[in-house]
C-alpha cells in the first residue's frame, strides 16, 4: 500500500507495509556499528564505524578529529622555551620521551653539547616513564578483556615510578621536567636509594604481572593468531614500536638511530614472530624487562657532574632544519623543526606513532568477530591526543 505524504512543500512517496517492487532486495545481514567517541575501549574521544555482516567485521571507517588541538600551529606561535610543556600533553602518557625528542632537536640547531650527567638522567627518566607507559597499557588493556586483578598489580608497580618521577620534577602525569641544555634541577638526594629498591623487586612484579595476563589460557586464545599483520605491511603503514617488533621486524631508534647514552648500554630488543595481538602484548613485557636492565647499567655508571649545560637565556637558534626522534613507548616519536633565526620556530611537524599504527587497523579486523575489535585496538596501545595533534 502506498500513500502520498506532504513533508512542507514536498509531495514523496512513502511506502508502507509491503516492501516497494522498484527496492533492491536485501542480499545479506550488513548494518552499521558506530563505537565511540565515548565508549570504554577506545580510550579516548576516537570514533570508529563498522560494517558488520552479522558478528563478523566488513570493513572499518576511523573518525578522528574530535580532540581537534592545533598543537603544531601553536607551536609556531610560541618560543622554543614555552613549547616545552606542551610537548607533555601531546601523549600525556609519555611526557618525558616527547620532551625528550623536542629539547634534543633544539640543542641539535643550537649545536649544544650537554653534560654526560644529563644525558644519563634523561635515560633513566625516560625509562621509567617507558615502564610506567607499558603498565597503564597492561591495567587498562586487562579490563578491556575482561580480567581486573592485573588492573590492581599493574599500578601498584606503576604508583612507584610516577612516585619518584614526581619526586625528581613535581609532576606525575605532565613533568615538563627537561630543558634545553638539561633539566629543571637535579634528581632528589632520596632518587636513588628508591630507585635501586624498585630495580630489585620490579623483576618477580613483571613475572606475576606476565602470569597473570599475558600467559592466561583465556588471554591466550583470545588473542593468539588474531589481528596478524605482516612485516611488510606493517613498514608500508608506517608502524613503529612494539606494534612493529612483533611483527618481526627489529627496529628500535635507541639501537638503529643511536642518540644520548644509549650506545654505551647492552640490552635486547624484543621481536615477535607472527604480528598478532599476542605477541604485542608480549613484546611489551619483554620491553619492561629489558628497561629493567639499562635503568641498572644507567645507575652503576652514573657520573658526577652539573644538571644543565650553559643555555642562552633567550633561545635564538640560526637559521635552519632539523629532525630529532626518540624510542617512545609507543614508538618512534619526532619533531622536525625549522628554525627562521628567530625566538619561535617557523614550523614545527610531530612523527607520533599512534598515527601511524592506528592507520592499519581496518586491514587487520576485516573478516575478525566483533569480540575481537576490542583486543585488536587495546593491542595497538593508542593515545588519542597524539593522533589528533
Amino acid at each position: 500500500m502506498k500513500e502520498n505524504v506532504t513533508f512542507g512543500d514536498r509531495d514523496k512517496n512513502v511506502t508502507f507495509g509491503d516492501r516497494d517492487e522498484t527496492s533492491p532486495p536485501a542480499t545479506s545481514d550488513e548494518f552499521l556499528l558506530n563505537i565511540g567517541p565515548q565508549h570504554p575501549a577506545t580510550h579516548g574521544v576516537l570514533r570508529v564505524v563498522v560494517t558488520m555482516d552479522g558478528e563478523v567485521v566488513k570493513d572499518i571507517v576511523p573518525h578522528i578529529g574530535y580532540v581537534h588541538r592545533g598543537l603544531e600551529k601553536l607551536f609556531e606561535n610560541r618560543t622554543y622555551e614555552q613549547i616545552i610543556p606542551f610537548t607533555d600533553r601531546t601523549d600525556y602518557l609519555s611526557a618525558i620521551a616527547n620532551n625528550f625528542a623536542y629539547v634534543m632537536g633544539v640543542e641539535r640547531l643550537l649545536g649544544l653539547e650537554v653534560p654526560e650527567k644529563v644525558q644519563y638522567m634523561r635515560v633513566l627518566m625516560a625509562e621509567l616513564n617507558r615502564i610506567a607507559s607499558h603498565l597503564l597499557w597492561l591495567a587498562a588493556y586487562g579490563l578491556d578483556m575482561g580480567a581486573f586483578t592485573p588492573f590492581l598489580y599493574a599500578f601498584r608497580d606503576r604508583e612507584e615510578i610516577v612516585s619518584m618521577i614526581e619526586e625528581a620534577s613535581g609532576g606525575r602525569l605532565t613533568t615538563n621536567y627537561f630543558r634545553v641544555g638539561g633539566f629543571v634541577h637535579d634528581l632528589p638526594r632520596e632518587f636513588f636509594p628508591r630507585l635501586r629498591k624498585f630495580i630489585s623487586r620490579f623483576g618477580k612484579a613483571v613475572n606475576e604481572l606476565d602470569t597473570l595476563l599475558v600467559e592466561n589460557a583465556i588471554f591466550v586464545a583470545r588473542t593468539r593468531g588474531v589481528g596478524v599483520i605482516g612485516r611488510g605491511r606493517a613498514v608500508s603503514y608506517g608502524m613503529t614500536g612494539p606494534c612493529l617488533r612483533a611483527s618481526n621486524a627489529s627496529f628500535d631508534v635507541r639501537r638503529d638511530l643511536p642518540y644520548s647514552v644509549y650506545p654505551l648500554f647492552d640490552f635486547e630488543i624484543p621481536v615477535g614472530r607472527n604480528g598478532d595481538t599476542w605477541d604485542r602484548s608480549w613484546v611489551r613485557i619483554e620491553e619492561m624487562r629489558q628497561s629493567l636492565v639499562i635503568l641498572r647499567q644507567a645507575m652503576e655508571g652514573f657520573p658526577e657532574g652539573d644538571h644543565k649545560a650553559r643555555a642562552p637565556r633567550n633561545i635564538e637558534p640560526p637559521a635552519g632544519e632539523v629532525y630529532s626522534a626518540v624510542e617512545g613507548p609507543r614508538g618512534e616519536t619526532g619533531f622536525y623543526i625549522v628554525s627562521d633565526g628567530t625566538r619561535k620556530p617557523y614550523r614545527v611537524k610531530m612523527r607520533k606513532p599512534s598515527f601511524s599504527n592506528f592507520s592499519a587497523l581496518p586491514e587487520i579486523l576485516r573478516g575478525l568477530k566483533i569480540a575481537d575489535l576490542v583486543a585488536v585496538m587495546g593491542s595497538l596501545d593508542l593515545v588519542v591526543p597524539e593522533i589528533d595533534r
